[in-house]
C-alpha cells in the first residue's frame, strides 16, 4: 500500500508540539498534582435549590478554614500546617504543600449566604449555598379552559 507524502502534515504536528511546549510551564513544582498556588481543587455544580462547592483540602483542619461570600463571589481561605519539623537537607522528595491558600470562585447565580452550610468530611469540604428565591425555578400549572 502506498501512502502519499504530505510535507505540511509534519509541519502542522511540529507546530502543535511547539505550542504545547510553550503552553505548559517548563518546570512544574507539583507535577500532575493541583497547583496550590491557585488554591485547592474544587468542583462546583447547581441543583434546583442550591449551588454546591466541593473542595479537596487534605491535611487541613476544619478550624483552619475560613469561608466568606460577598456578592457573587465565594472565597475559601485556610492554612496547611506542618506536622513535624524535618531539616531541609534530609529530604529526598518534597511534593506536599504547606502554607496559606486562598481560592475565590464566581458563583453562577445569587445565593443566600446566611443559610449556607459547610460540612468537612475525609478531607473534602462541601459548601451548600441555597439559591435566592427569585432565581429558583418556578413551576406554573397550565389549566384547561372549558
Amino acid at each position: 500500500m502506498l501512502v502519499r507524502w504530505e510535507p505540511f502534515r509534519e509541519l502542522v504536528s511540529l507546530r502543535e508540539a511547539m505550542n504545547r511546549l510553550f503552553e505548559e510551564p517548563l518546570a512544574r513544582p507539583w507535577g500532575v498534582f493541583p497547583r496550590w498556588t491557585e488554591g485547592p481543587a474544587v468542583d462546583m455544580y447547581e441543583t434546583d435549590d442550591s449551588v454546591v462547592v466541593k473542595a479537596t483540602l487534605p491535611g487541613v483542619k476544619p478550624e483552619d478554614v475560613e469561608i466568606s461570600v460577598t456578592g457573587d463571589t465565594a472565597t475559601l481561605r485556610g492554612e496547611i500546617k506542618r506536622e513535624e519539623e524535618v531539616r531541609e537537607e534530609n529530604y529526598v522528595r518534597r511534593e506536599r504543600f504547606y502554607g496559606s491558600f486562598c481560592r475565590s470562585l464566581i458563583l453562577p447565580t445569587r445565593v443566600v449566604a446566611d443559610d449556607a452550610e459547610a460540612v468537612f468530611e475525609n478531607g473534602v469540604l462541601t459548601l451548600t449555598l441555597p439559591k435566592a428565591e427569585e432565581v429558583k425555578p418556578k413551576t406554573i400549572k397550565v389549566k384547561a379552559k372549558k
